[in-house]
């Protein structure tokens, strides 16, 4: 069951990122709001590439290879969104705050997300830390993208698939996080991801089935 949800969250997340990356590419937007794509990347990263580099016990304390790898992958691929996010995140920057901001708003909110992911660890230990830390920011994330959704007034840069994997993707983890192995944090704040995501995708399909009505 353990590898079961495993594979299924990382396939859920997958298909996010692969949204989010084609989603930018093809509509020259980005698909991913800037505060969640940093705590996204700083969380793989840390979760992933630092822990191979400087340890020396192997597999990720408190995750099995497979997360390794999937937190790998990931990392990856967030470095692709961010991409998008910079080539074409100007676009929608605030012209009353001056564009010259955008990079240094950019960079501080990446070192803010470092930040919070670190102290997390050393507050929590490394295990405690990744799971924490990991559903309090999907729980921001979801309501991140309904906001965006709200900021764009309609489905610009996002995709139906896009919410629905998402949803997969942090279900898989609460069902086994927070209800097999019985923790009330992930729990919690795994059912108000639930609720959350549940309504970006009512959103979401509301605006296709409009737009569909629109054309007939």
């Amino acid at each position: 069951m353990e590898l079961f949800l495993t594979v299924l969250s990382g396939i859920g997340w997958i298909l996010v990122y692969e949204e989010c990356i084609r989603i930018g590419i093809k509509q020259k937007t980005y698909a991913m709001p800037l505060f969640a794509l940093g705590l996204n990347f700083s969380w793989e990263f840390l979760y992933s590439v630092v822990d191979i580099v400087y340890e020396a016990h192997g597999p990720l304390v408190g995750m099995n290879l497979v997360q390794e790898i999937v937190n790998i992958f990931w990392c990856c691929l967030d470095v692709v969104i961010l991409y998008t996010y910079l080539k074409n995140g100007k676009k929608e920057w605030p012209g009353i705050i001056g564009a010259k901001y955008f990079i240094p708003w950019t960079l501080l909110v990446l070192v803010c997300s470092f930040a919070l992911q670190i102290v997390f660890i050393v507050e929590f230990g490394f295990t405690m830390a990744s799971q924490y830390s990991a559903f309090l920011q999907n729980v921001v994330m979801s309501i991140l993208f309904i906001q965006l959704f709200v900021k764009r007034n309609g489905d610009f840069g996002q995709s139906l698939l896009l919410a629905v994997a998402k949803w997969i993707g942090t279900l898989a983890p609460t069902i086994f996080m927070g209800v097999i192995n019985y923790n009330p944090v992930v729990l919690v704040c795994g059912i108000f991801c639930t609720v959350f995501d549940v309504i970006y995708i009512v959103l979401l399909f509301n605006e296709r089935k409009k737009k569909r009505l629109t054309v007939r």
